[in-house]
């Protein structure tokens, strides 16, 4: 009996060659009907007898395009209309846009074939591209995906192309970006002042040339600038290094094969999947140290790692091989600010920098970082979420539609809730500059119009002074204040679909607590509506406030001054301390001149800017300093990476005492703070006497550090204990750390509890803003 059946598919089915395989599924089994695209995903109707149709509806999700990814399938049974043929029809520009924009995708091997092939028309072609790979995210401008709603618009195609675009059976199909030379975006090679020397592949190869040299180049990619340098050259990274003004924090290298990069790294085969997947991220690997790995000065010194990718587009595929060598490919801004996206803005924010500019003429609509992701515990865990993971959205069960969430302060994120979706959007960056605070609103400016939607809630951090949290007052709508380490938990256990009650470990350099101090070592019996602080670290002082976090050596005057009273900190010199103080000659005090220990003795006995903290992350850094380390950063969490690097120098069980009090039970700030309110108190006092007693007899900084990693992950566990709850939930940019995190999922699983933590969500302040959509979906910005 012929019948008629009517689909939606929704989900990422756009740009990924879903109409073209749904007509080939469809003209295979001799089935009448269409295809379309809308704002809503992809529409079918097709009519034949009922035993194939239901055939076609189960081949749809078994033989999907591999970028496909489908949320939902739903179908009707109507009448016969007597369609004849199959066809694929007019995209839908109206409803609302539900429809996943894909992020950016790697180059695949059939085009790069191509590409190298010299009897092929798109030979050495740096734009090409088909329905598995290319620009998506980074081009669209609004929905459905189709070419004249993406930056390809003004690029009219030849025969040629215009032939494969229009051919179903053609890889080619609908590719909107599909171009060539005859037709498509064209490279260009500029000086320093936007002159033009050379184009198409000379301007390619003068600006490998210039890299060989010694120079620096600004390669425009798929969603901005990298300045790109020979890694190998020590004089021109260096150079790099200063014109930048960056001085310390590490560079990410390109390689151009994956052979290439085993030479430099230990490559586990994730990582190595990784490095080739259509996200193509930067991998951080750990570091060969035999004589056949490269030295690379200057680009991560001091750090056990490198952080690594393999071209992901033709142009960085054509360039690289063009090279032959690995090349720094950092992002091209001034230290802080967001990338640029455009020539002539690059020519002007990024004069002094590069030495010329290898350009092309196909607009970026949105800037998109490279991802970072680090292989953690046996899986991916996601540090930066921009290319390859951006814009793909979380299905979050009671998010609420038009809830925009606005992020946090450093490493922004914003995330925006339409058609039971929560879209997270690529990394924004610290919003400290004029730039990053314009790329701030654009990027919310663009999530609202591509997805059309009408704005009912403001989800926000609590944190007074935070640009976000003030931007949210302008929307016109509610603002929904959510307490930073709530939001952390909230994200993951979204990410992990959990509901019900969790003990939230939320760990992290700083957020805005609802008592007014620093929050940071937070224990959190939570569900998404709300939360109890069950434990935190016992408090301390941060003389200078903010100066604290750059200087780590404040933050271990704060640890002494509260486990030692007036006494914490005696003139060098002077004869060996008791238990009553700390040793004089401690690397933390004598890094400061004597007045400089006197002035901020005065700031932490009277409180003068000397917040106090319960935070994990300035814990790192005065055990840090302690250890003699760091006392000063160069960039935020250095001092406590180089403690995570130490300890990753040895392996040793064991961990330092530490004591965990009830309400009331504790001395000095613990009991002021939390004794009245009848918190449970962690109280790392034994273990940094421990630590004083390690350094005062010379045991070695790598056993210090490991032992310290060791103590932190016991107190997880002690307080899962105390709390009674079987499911921990471990958040917060501390568990970006590699060995904490691995010891603390170790600890609790030996223990009988089940960790949860994230994997495609960042742990730090770029996932808050999916836990503020939680927390304001469910009414409530916690308790």
């Amino acid at each position: 009996m012929r019948q008629r059946m009517r689909v939606v598919i929704r989900g990422a089915v756009q740009g990924v060659g879903f109409r073209p395989f749904v007509y080939r599924v469809a003209t295979g089994m001799r089935l009448d009907g269409w295809v379309r695209n809308s704002p809503q995903g992809v529409f079918v109707e097709v009519e034949g007898e009922k035993d194939a149709l239901d055939d076609f509806l189960l081949r749809i999700p078994r033989e999907k395009p591999p970028h496909a990814y489908i949320q939902s399938l739903e179908y009707s049974l109507l009448e016969p209309a007597r369609l004849r043929g199959f066809k694929i029809v007019e995209s839908d520009e109206g409803g609302a846009a539900d429809a996943l924009v894909l992020p950016d995708i790697a180059v695949c091997d059939q085009c790069l074939a191509e590409m190298h092939a010299p009897a092929n028309r798109r030979h050495r072609y740096p734009f090409i591209n088909c329905t598995h790979c290319g620009p998506r995210f980074s081009i669209i401008e609004a929905l459905p995906y189709d070419r004249p709603n993406t930056s390809m618009k003004a690029f009219a195609m030849c025969p040629d192309c215009q032939r494969e675009y229009d051919d179903p059976r053609d890889r080619r199909f609908h590719a909107q970006p599909t171009a060539c030379p005859a037709c498509g975006p064209e490279l260009a090679l500029w000086d320093g002042e936007g002159r033009e020397l050379a184009r198409r592949d000379e301007a390619l190869c003068m600006a490998a040339e210039s890299i060989r040299r010694g120079g620096v180049a600004a390669v425009k990619g798929l969603g901005g600038f990298h300045l790109v340098c020979d890694a190998r050259d020590a004089r021109a990274v260096a150079e790099l290094r200063r014109r930048k003004r960056r001085d310390e924090k590490p560079f990410a290298l390109m390689y151009p094969t994956l052979r290439a990069v085993a030479g430099d790294c230990r490559v586990t085969p994730l990582e190595a999947r990784l490095l080739q997947s259509s996200e193509a991220p930067i991998v951080l690997l750990d570091r060969r140290t035999d004589a056949g790995a490269g030295m690379l000065a200057g680009v991560a010194d001091g750090n056990p790692c490198l952080g690594v990718m393999l071209p992901s587009t033709p142009l960085h595929h054509l360039l690289l091989e063009e090279l032959g060598f690995p090349v720094v490919a950092t992002s091209g801004n001034l230290a802080d600010e967001p990338i640029c996206i455009d020539e002539r803005e690059a020519l002007s924010r990024l004069a002094g920098i590069a030495d010329c500019f290898l350009v092309h003429d196909r607009p970026v609509v949105r800037h998109v970082d490279d991802s970072i992701v680090r292989v953690v515990a046996g899986r991916e865990l996601v540090l930066r979420r921009a290319r390859g993971y951006a814009p793909l959205p979380l299905v979050v069960k009671g998010a609420a539609g038009g809830t925009l969430a606005v992020g946090g302060h450093l490493k922004n994120a914003v995330a925006l809730v339409a058609g039971g979706n929560v879209f997270l959007s690529q990394h924004i960056g610290d919003l400290d500059n004029r730039e990053a605070v314009g790329a701030f609103h654009r990027v919310i400016a663009g999530f609202r119009r591509l997805y059309g939607v009408k704005l009912a809630r403001v989800a926000a951090d609590m944190h007074p002074d935070y640009l976000s949290t003030k931007s949210a007052g302008a929307f016109g709508v509610p603002v929904v204040k959510v307490q930073h380490h709530h939001a952390h938990v909230a994200a993951c256990m979204a990410e992990n679909e959990l509901d019900g009650q969790v003990l939230g470990v939320a760990w992290d350099g700083t957020g805005y607590g609802t008592d007014g101090t620093v929050w940071g070592g937070e224990f959190l019996l939570a569900d998404a509506a709300g939360f109890r602080r069950f434990a935190s670290l016992r408090q301390f002082r941060l003389p200078g406030g903010d100066a604290a976090v750059k200087e780590p050596r404040r933050a271990a005057l704060g640890v002494l001054r509260e486990m030692f009273g007036d006494g914490f900190a005696a003139a060098p010199g002077a004869p060996p301390a008791p238990d009553s103080a700390p040793p004089p000659d401690l690397p933390p005090l004598t890094a400061f001149t004597a007045s400089e220990r006197a002035v901020l003795a005065q700031m932490l006995d009277k409180g003068l800017r000397s917040p106090l903290t319960s935070s994990v992350g300035r814990l790192f850094d005065a055990v840090a300093a302690i250890a003699g380390l760091r006392q000063k950063v160069g960039f935020e969490g250095q001092a406590a990476m180089q403690l995570e690097y130490a300890a990753m120098r040895v392996q040793s069980p064991d961990a330092y005492p530490f004591e965990i009090r009830g309400g009331g039970d504790g001395g000095g700030l613990a009991a002021a703070a939390y004794g009245a309110q009848g918190r449970e108190v962690v109280d790392w006092e034994p273990a940094v006497r421990a630590i004083l007693r390690d350094v005062r007899e010379g045991v070695a900084v790598e056993l210090v550090a490991r032992r310290f990693h060791n103590t932190l992950a016991e107190i997880v566990v002690a307080v899962a204990r105390r709390a009674g709850q079987g499911r921990v939930v471990l958040t917060g940019g501390c568990f970006q750390n590699r060995i904490l995190l691995e010891e603390s999922v170790g600890r609790l699983r030996d223990a009988g509890f089940a960790p949860f933590w994230h994997q495609r969500v960042p742990p730090g302040d770029g996932g808050i803003a999916l836990g503020q959509v939680v927390v304001a979906s469910a009414g409530d910005g916690g308790r």
